[in-house]
């Protein structure tokens, strides 16, 4: 491998994404573009004369296709993710001609809110909308950098998540300064608008190596005409706002936190759209959303953990033949262990 330089180009080959029966990393290039190329379809379902009659090979064939979606269904545009876009986009147009003092937003909320979401979509629409604007540079510009915070967050560990995204060869030779050079020279001749920072909660302020970590990232922004967004779990309280860099992150980011939805029209809406994309023969409409008050209890208000229980409660129908999800079949399933309460520290 050769030793990273400021004109480094991305390496397709080089992305770190292996072939793995389906499988993608969003924090390489190649699984970032597959993830914004995709557009899942609802798979119909066959009439119930024709569905019997399937011989086995059939059946298995038409089975998977069912459970692949089954196990992702359709993403609901929530109030909160049309939330971040609306101002994900509000700042891309703000920061765009800046030359100093960009903008940032931050997501910030408990875990299983739907943080990642939020900021996957807010990608996707970017990304898609550059693509429009310049359809002539598909394949050669990178409009959206997507990267995750590694646990204990070094500035090198970020530098090379971001060299890694983009494909760019490494040695153990390279130090932070090559990288870093490398990554901005890669960005700007792409075109990169928005930064995407997941788990931004492991980069706290009170250790040396988060602070220099911060400040790393403060430098891509310097550096790079590109809107920067983080998300982490209730970063208000991970040590990311403290001190003086606290004071500059908190002075130049807006935030939007994520939460439990009540058991309101909002979360039987939220049911409602995940009810519309199932496909499963013997499911009444409409059930689902009766149990709308269990599924709340069942899910404390958390669209991670009520997606979850709606997903494998649906490939659970799909096995045991039962094709229809019921409150029986729910009571089957168990859900994450903060929703149930169970084995917490008090």
């Amino acid at each position: 491998m050769t030793a990273v330089t400021g004109q480094q180009k991305p390496d397709p080959d080089t992305s770190g994404e292996a072939d793995s029966g389906g499988a993608r990393q969003l924090t390489t290039l190649r699984g970032w573009r597959s993830f914004v190329a995709e557009r899942p379809a609802v798979p119909e379902l066959l009439p119930e004369d024709a569905w019997r009659d399937l011989d086995d090979g059939d059946r298995f064939r038409y089975d998977e296709v069912r459970l692949a979606h089954l196990a992702k269904l359709l993403v609901v545009a929530t109030p909160t993710i049309q939330q971040v876009i609306i101002e994900g986009r509000r700042l891309q147009y703000l920061n765009r001609h800046a030359a100093l003092g960009r903008c940032g937003l931050i997501l910030s909320g408990p875990a299983r809110t739907g943080k990642t979401t939020c900021l996957t979509q807010l990608g996707k629409t970017i990304e898609t909308m550059h693509t429009r604007r310049h359809p002539n540079a598909a394949g050669q510009h990178i409009p959206v950098v997507y990267i995750t915070a590694p646990p204990a967050a070094t500035p090198r560990m970020i530098a090379v998540e971001f060299a890694r995204f983009l494909g760019l060869p490494l040695t153990r030779r390279a130090n932070i300064t090559d990288v870093l050079e490398a990554v901005c020279g890669v960005c700007l001749q792409a075109a990169t608008t928005l930064i995407c920072v997941d788990e931004i909660h492991n980069v706290n302020l009170g250790t040396r190596h988060g602070a220099e970590t911060s400040d790393t990232l403060k430098y891509f922004a310097e550096r790079l005409p590109a809107t920067f967004v983080y998300a982490g779990i209730n970063v208000e309280r991970a040590g990311l706002l403290n001190g003086n860099r606290g004071e500059q992150i908190a002075g130049r980011f807006s935030m939007i936190r994520t939460g439990a939805f009540g058991r309101g029209q909002q979360w039987q809406a939220l049911i409602a759209a995940l009810e519309t994309s199932l496909r499963l023969h013997h499911h009444h409409a409409g059930s689902l959303v009766e149990l709308a008050g269990y599924l709340h209890n069942r899910s404390n208000g958390m669209i991670g953990s009520l997606l979850r229980l709606v997903r494998a409660a649906a490939i659970q129908a799909v096995l045991d033949g039962s094709e229809a999800i019921t409150r029986a079949t729910l009571e089957s399933i168990p859900v994450d262990i903060a929703s149930a309460g169970e084995h917490l520290p008090t």
